[in-house]
């Protein structure tokens, strides 16, 4: 189940507020985006407790930030993100393997070929699949299709360029595909 996430402009208006002190403001913050957060870190953390942990440390650092030059300027769901990626990288390393075990919670159900592909085999088909991809093919997926990052949020979280993540995104398709026995896109079989 993909969380939705705030509209841009309601972000913006959020993060001003909170600039200017509104603690009115962090606490929609909190409301609005600690779910996507903490579905994003409990896809890499078994542990529930632990998850909710590392989710309420990414709201203290956002409260320490404010106000600060290390406050979230363009884009506060990336750096709510990119936050919450570097303490599980903290906690677990880079290479730690997404526990796919919960995958049934964020299959993507859009209207494009990445989520076709998806929701094309089964559960257990796309389980396997995913587990075969590199870290880094997992995360992106996860990002575009889980939680619904576009590509610029994407390229923040993961400190790469929007060139780059087109790219990965690409590649990350692609894997699933073979994984899947599926080949190339459509029409290419």
């Amino acid at each position: 189940m993909a969380l939705l996430l705030p509209d841009v402009s309601l972000e913006a208006s959020l993060l001003a507020r909170a600039q200017r002190g509104d603690q009115g403001a962090v606490g929609e913050i909190y409301e609005r985006f600690f779910p996507p957060i903490y579905q994003y870190v409990r896809l890499r953390i078994e542990d529930r407790e632990h998850a909710e942990d590392i989710t309420a440390e990414v709201f203290v650092k956002l409260l320490d930030a404010v106000g600060t030059p290390r406050a979230p300027r363009d884009s506060l769901r990336g750096w709510l993100f990119r936050v919450a990626r570097n303490e599980v990288y903290r906690h677990y390393g880079k290479n730690k393997q997404f526990p796919l075990e919960s995958l049934e919670e964020w299959l993507p159900s859009g209207e494009d070929i990445e989520s076709d592909t998806i929701r094309a085999a089964t559960v257990e088909q796309t389980r396997r699949a995913l587990r075969s991809l590199s870290v880094e093919h997992q995360e992106i997926l996860i990002l575009r299709f889980s939680e619904g990052l576009d590509l610029q949020a994407t390229a923040d979280v993961m400190g790469k360029s929007l060139s780059a993540i087109k790219s990965l995104q690409f590649r990350a398709t692609e894997a699933l595909r073979r994984a899947l026995g599926m080949g190339k896109g459509r029409g290419n079989d």
